[in-house]
C-alpha cells in the first residue's frame, strides 16, 4: 500500500534520513519511535504531503502509494477555525457529490423551520426541501449522525455541548474534534502524530479500544508506552538517520534493541581498535621513502571504511534526597470538600486521607476538577464552604508542580538562572548542576533561555525547581505532559526513589501503574480511595460492580416474590385453615413458608444496609473485606431461602 525507497533528507549539515526504505501494508500497526529531533514528525508529514499533493519534501528517494488506498494524517497541532457547531463540523467529515453532509443537514433543518413558519411557503423552499429530504435519506444520514455522536461522546464530548460553537472550544478540545473528523473519514491507513496528547484517561481508554477493534492500519508516534504495547505489532525506530525495524510491541522492541546495542557496541570497539592499529602503522611509515605508498594505501582504505555508529548514551545521574525531612503519619486530610463555579457543581463530599510515603494518583475525566482540587489544597483557589477542611499533617512541607509552565517560568532567563533563583540555600544551589544533569540537561544546554525550550524541556526545568525545594510532600499536576518516553522514564525513576509523599495527576497509564500505590477516584458527588496502581483500581472497580450487580439481581428476585406474596395475600381465604380439606401437611408447609418469608425480608434489609456501607469503604481494607464476607454469606443464605420458597410454593 505504501512503499518508501531510499528516502534521504538533510537540514543543512544535519542528516535527518539517509537512504531509508520500508513497505507498509494497509492492515499493519506500526509504532514510530526515536529521540526528540530524530525525524518522526518530519517523516509522517513527508508521507502526508506527498499523498495530498504529490509534494516531494525530501532530497532524494521515492514514495509510492496505491491509487485505491486512502491515507489520513493527524498532525500534533491543528488550527481549526470554524463558526459551525461541534456536531455540524464533525458531520462535514462526510463528503457527498452535492457538498458536506453537515452543511446539507443544516440547510435541511433551516428550510424546515422556514416552511413551518407562517410567511415562508415559497415554491423554491419546498422544492429544495423535498430534494434534500430524498438525498439525505439516500445517504442514510441518521445512521451517520449516530456514528458521529458515538465517536464524539467516546472522545469525551457531552451530548449537551454538541450544539455549541467550535469557537468556544479550547485548543485541546479542538484537537479532539479534529481526531473525531479524521476517524469518520474511514481511511485505509492513518498517520497519527501524538493523538493522545489532549485525551484524559477515559478518552484514552475509549480510543485504545477503538483502535484495537479497527479494520485499518496505522503508523503511530506516541509517548504513551502503554499504547505502543497494546496496539503495535511492529516498531520503526529512527536513529542517526537510519531506520531500524523490529517485530513486536514496544516492550519487545526494547529487549531486541538492548541485544542489538550490545552487538553494535562490540563491533564499534573492535573497529576502533582496528582503526587505531592501522593509524599507528600509517603514522610510523608515512614519511618513509620505501613504505609511504603502503601507508597511503592504508589511509585510503580507512577513508572508505563504513564506520560503525552508536547512539550516544544519555548520562543517568541518581539524585540523593538527603534533606527530605520525615513528616507525620498522616500527611493530608481532606474533609467534605466542595467546589462550584457559578451554578456549575464541580465536586462535593470529597473526603480522603494520605499517609506518609504513599504515592497517590487522582483519576477522573477532564472537567471533573482534578486540577481544581490540587489548587485548593495549595490554597491557590479559595475553599468557600465553611464545612470543608484541608489539613496538612505534622512537619509537612509541600511543593507544587503546576500544569501550565508558562505561568511559572520566566522566558527571559536561562535554564540555570531560572533554577538558581528558586533556590533558598547554598546547599540547594550546589545541587543544581547534578539535578539538571539527571533531567537530561548537560553542558551548554543549561545556558539556553526558557523562551526557546520545547514544552517537554520546560516541564523538566519546572520539575527540577520543585525537587530542589527539599519538600517532603510533592503535589504534581500533569508532570508527564509533553515528555517523550525517555524523559518520562527519567522522571519515573526519580519519583520512585523519592522518600517523601506524592499526590499527582497524570493521564499516562504506564506512569500511573509504575508510580502509584493508591488511587483516589474523584466524582462529582463523592470520592473513593483504592489501594494499588491504576490496573488494580480498574480490577477493584469491576469487583465492586460485580458485587453490586449480584445484590441487584437478588433484590429483583426478592421483589418478584414480594409481588407474588402480595397477590396471594389479596386472594387468600382467611378461613381456609379451618376447612375440612386443609390437611395437617398443608398447615405445616404454610407455617414453614411464613417463617421463610420473615427470614427473607430480614436478610434483604441486612443486604441493603451492607451494600450501602460497602460502596463507601476503602478497597482492600479490613472493614471492606469484613463487609464483603458478610455480603457473600447473606447472599448465599438468601439465595438458598429464595430457592426453597420457590419449591414450597410450586
Amino acid at each position: 500500500m505504501l512503499i518508501v525507497k531510499k528516502l534521504s533528507l538533510n537540514f543543512g549539515q544535519q542528516v535527518i534520513f539517509e537512504d531509508i526504505s520500508f513497505t507498509v501494508n494497509s492492515n499493519e500497526r506500526i509504532g514510530l519511535v526515536g529521540r526528540n529531533g530524530s525525524g518522526k514528525t518530519t517523516l509522517l508529514k513527508i508521507i502526508s504531503d506527498f499523498n495530498q499533493s504529490g509534494t516531494k519534501d525530501f532530497d532524494s528517494g521515492q514514495i509510492e502509494i496505491y491509487k485505491n488506498k486512502k491515507i489520513a494524517y493527524l498532525p500534533q497541532q491543528v488550527i481549526l477555525e470554524s463558526k459551525k457547531d461541534i456536531l455540524h463540523e464533525a458531520l462535514n467529515s462526510f463528503i457527498t457529490d452535492l457538498g458536506y453532509l453537515g452543511d446539507l443537514i443544516h440547510e435541511y433543518n433551516d428550510l424546515e423551520n422556514k416552511i413551518n413558519s407562517l410567511h415562508n411557503h415559497e415554491v423554491n423552499n419546498l422544492e429544495r426541501y423535498s430534494n434534500l429530504q430524498i438525498l439525505l435519506n439516500e445517504l442514510n444520514f441518521e445512521k451517520k449522525v449516530l456514528e458521529t455522536k458515538k465517536i464524539l461522546l467516546g472522545l469525551g464530548f457531552s451530548e449537551s455541548i454538541l450544539k455549541d460553537s467550535v469557537q468556544t472550544l479550547s485548543v485541546g478540545w479542538k484537537m479532539r474534534l479534529v481526531l473525531a473528523k479524521l476517524l469518520l473519514q474511514k481511511a485505509d491507513f492513518y498517520l497519527f502524530d501524538e493523538p493522545t496528547n489532549h485525551l484524559d484517561l477515559v478518552a484514552k481508554d475509549w480510543f485504545l479500544a477503538f483502535l484495537q477493534n479497527a479494520n485499518f492500519g496505522f503508523m503511530l508516534v506516541c509517548h504513551d508506552r502503554y499504547f505502543l504495547d497494546k496496539l503495535c505489532s511492529q516498531i520503526y525506530e529512527l536513529s542517526l538517520g537510519q531506520l531500524n525495524i523490529y517485530t513486536g510491541n514496544y516492550s519487545k522492541y526494547l529487549e531486541q534493541k538492548e541485544h542489538d546495542k550490545q552487538l553494535l557496541e562490540q563491533k564499534y570497539i573492535e573497529q576502533q581498535k582496528y582503526i587505531k592499529k592501522e593509524m599507528a602503522v600509517i603514522d610510523r611509515f608515512r614519511a618513509s621513502a620505501s613504505r609511504s605508498n603502503m601507508a597511503q594505501s592504508k589511509l585510503k582504505a580507512l577513508e572508505k571504511l563504513e564506520l560503525v555508529k552508536i547512539e550516544p548514551m544519555q548520562k543517568i545521574v541518581k539524585i540523593k534526597f538527603n534533606n527530605v525531612k520525615q513528616a507525620g503519619k498522616i500527611v493530608l486530610t481532606v474533609k467534605n470538600l466542595a467546589k462550584s463555579f457559578g451554578d456549575k457543581l464541580i465536586f462535593k463530599n470529597v473526603n480522603f486521607e494520605i499517609d506518609r510515603g504513599e504515592k497517590v494518583a487522582i483519576v477522573a475525566p477532564n472537567g471533573q476538577g482534578k486540577s481544581t482540587l490540587l489548587n485548593m489544597i495549595m490554597e491557590n483557589i479559595l475553599c468557600e464552604d465553611p464545612g470543608s477542611k484541608i489539613i496538612f499533617g505534622h512537619n509537612v512541607f509541600p511543593a507544587f508542580f503546576e500544569q501550565d509552565q508558562n505561568k511559572t517560568l520566566n522566558p527571559k532567563k536561562t535554564i540555570y538562572q531560572e533554577v538558581e533563583d528558586s533556590c533558598k540555600t547554598t546547599e540547594q544551589r550546589q545541587k543544581i548542576r547534578t539535578i539538571l544533569g539527571s533531567f537530561l540537561f548537560s553542558g551548554d544546554d543549561i545556558e539556553k533561555t526558557i523562551s526557546v525550550l520545547s514544552g517537554g524541556e520546560k516541564n523538566r526545568v519546572a520539575m527540577v525547581k520543585v525537587l530542589l525545594q527539599d519538600a517532603n510532600f510533592l503535589i504534581l499536576d500533569e508532570p508527564t505532559n509533553h515528555l517523550d518516553i525517555e524523559s518520562k522514564e527519567v522522571l519515573l525513576s526519580v519519583l520512585k526513589d523519592y522518600p517523601g509523599t506524592i499526590l499527582f495527576v497524570s493521564h499516562d497509564r504506564d506512569f500511573l501503574n509504575n508510580l502509584s500505590t493508591a488511587i483516589i477516584e474523584l466524582k462529582q458527588d463523592s470520592s473513593y480511595k483504592y489501594k494499588g496502581n491504576y490496573d488494580a483500581f480498574l480490577e477493584q472497580k469491576d469487583a465492586q460492580q460485580n458485587v453490586i450487580e449480584n445484590v441487584k439481581n437478588i433484590e429483583l428476585r426478592a421483589n418478584h416474590i414480594e409481588h407474588a406474596l402480595s397477590s396471594r395475600a389479596r386472594t387468600r381465604d382467611p378461613e381456609i385453615k379451618h376447612s375440612n380439606n386443609f390437611s395437617k401437611n398443608d398447615y405445616e408447609t404454610r407455617k414453614q413458608i411464613r417463617a421463610l418469608e420473615s427470614k427473607i425480608e430480614k436478610q434483604e434489609k441486612e443486604l441493603e444496609l451492607l451494600t450501602k456501607k460497602f460502596e463507601n469503604l476503602e478497597y482492600g481494607s479490613k472493614d471492606y473485606n469484613k463487609v464483603l464476607n458478610e455480603i457473600n454469606k447473606i447472599e448465599k443464605e438468601l439465595n438458598e431461602n429464595l430457592a426453597l420458597w420457590e419449591i414450597l410454593n410450586s
